[in-house]
């Protein structure tokens, strides 16, 4: 999209305008009435940056002093003043700070594709992104200089973390805990990030190369595990039976809910009982890992919301005493299921992998499932292509049929002989 670069009169920048200025599905730059050339600009995904604009060799240049938060307007006004007397100077601050950033460590890098290259991405995937970075890339990267990076390096670095040399058991805030173990699957997505933050250097001219690029990844097994009717069985029951021995019924209802929807984890332990549409029997979650959907509500999963709502109408579908309000239990509850339905290696997720299996294997085509799960690519989907009964199978199943009546000598109206199967 066109960048969108209409002046309005606009008084000083300040903290509460920036904080009340959207995007209004466009690009827009707000200038500053105190300092001429020192503007804010929201982009149409949201990310709030302060700019200085100027004219050097009868050329416009824009470039970017700081995100909003990691500066304050004040603090951004006066670092766009020292960019401002330069130009004043004769020097063009753009191409020095190029310059400088040619000689970037790895860890700095990061730093700043962490502050400008990741305007588009979802604050869960940047918060799992910072995670990566700081766990993986700059322990082993870090300290070497970005210009020196080559494919080796990036193919020993891919190694490294596959066989744990980046494992940590790391303790967070509050009832928190992150433990790093590494391993292959673990190596090849870092290594995809890897090679977006090697890219964002690139399209800065702070290196000519992706060093990435070429470098064969490990391959990234997904994890899916499909629960069986009787599995389910034993699963339902250990739920109950947890209910009547005292456990967090809380807990327990997130559990069935996550089966009966084949929602994700986070979409059922924040949701709200706003977003319950109830005349349509469907949730319409104003946002997720792939942006705003809606999810269709069967009738058993409708039934549990409505006898857990009673009288409330807002807040929380599933309370807890977590920092965002959410329960902190389900996964305590969760051990505790799967260990008394005899299920040890099934993980909360694998409820979502077997709503699709149940939707595959009873006829339902890729593209319903699809939407139920709220895929937005649908190669994401044809995982459970081979538990569908498609017109593939149905084909397969008709002329195998035929060619094994016809082996036996069969003559039946609907038999081929096997001489004009040959001759098509």
């Amino acid at each position: 999209m066109a960048l969108t670069w209409r002046r309005h009169p606009m008084p000083k920048i300040t903290k509460k305008l920036v904080d009340a200025t959207t995007a209004d599905g466009r690009t827009r730059f707000l200038w500053d009435d105190e300092l001429p050339g020192f503007g804010f600009c929201v982009t149409v995904a949201g990310a709030k940056s302060y700019v200085a604009q100027y004219r050097f060799g009868g050329r416009s240049r824009r470039m970017t002093v700081a995100r909003h938060g990691v500066m304050t307007p004040d603090e951004a006004r006066k670092e766009a003043r020292l960019i401002l007397a330069d130009v004043a100077r004769g020097l063009d601050p753009a191409e020095r700070r190029i310059e400088q950033r040619r000689d970037l460590t790895v860890s700095e890098l990061c730093d700043l594709y962490v502050s400008e290259g990741m305007t588009t991405k979802k604050p869960s995937t940047i918060a799992t992104d910072k995670g990566k970075l700081a766990r993986h890339v700059k322990p082993l990267l870090g300290k070497r200089l970005l210009r020196s990076i080559v494919r080796a390096d990036i193919e020993r670095f891919q190694a490294d973390v596959a066989t744990g040399k980046t494992a940590a058991d790391i303790k967070g805030g509050f009832k928190s805990r992150s433990t790093v173990t590494g391993g292959r699957g673990a190596a090849a997505r870092v290594l995809g990030l890897l090679s977006g933050v090697f890219q964002f250097a690139v399209n800065r001219d702070l290196r000519p190369d992706n060093p990435v690029r070429g470098v064969k990844r490990f391959a990234d097994k997904k994890c899916e595990r499909f629960l069986s009717p009787a599995e389910m069985a034993r699963l339902g029951k250990a739920l109950t039976d947890l209910i009547d021995e005292g456990a967090n019924p809380v807990a327990v209802n997130v559990a069935r809910l996550l089966a009966l929807t084949g929602c994700r984890r986070g979409e059922i332990t924040g949701l709200r009982w706003e977003w319950v549409d109830w005349d349509r029997a469907c949730i319409r979650f104003p946002d997720s890992k792939t942006g705003a959907k809606v999810v269709p509500l069967g009738a058993a999963a409708l039934g549990l919301l409505t006898a857990l709502q009673g009288e409330a109408r807002t807040g929380s579908v599933f309370p807890g005493r977590g920092r965002d309000g959410t329960t902190t239990a389900v996964w305590k509850v969760w051990d505790k299921a799967r260990q008394r339905a005899e299920l040890p290696g099934v993980r909360i997720h694998d409820l979502r992998h077997s709503f699709a299996s149940v939707g595959a294997s009873g006829g339902d085509s890729l593209v319903v499932i699809g939407a139920l799960l709220g895929h937005r690519d649908t190669t994401t989907t044809a995982r459970y292509a081979h538990l569908s009964n498609d017109p593939l199978k149905a084909a397969a199943d008709r002329i195998a049929g035929t060619i094994a009546a016809a082996m036996k000598g069969e003559t039946t109206d609907n038999v081929v002989p096997l001489s004009k199967v040959a001759k098509r």
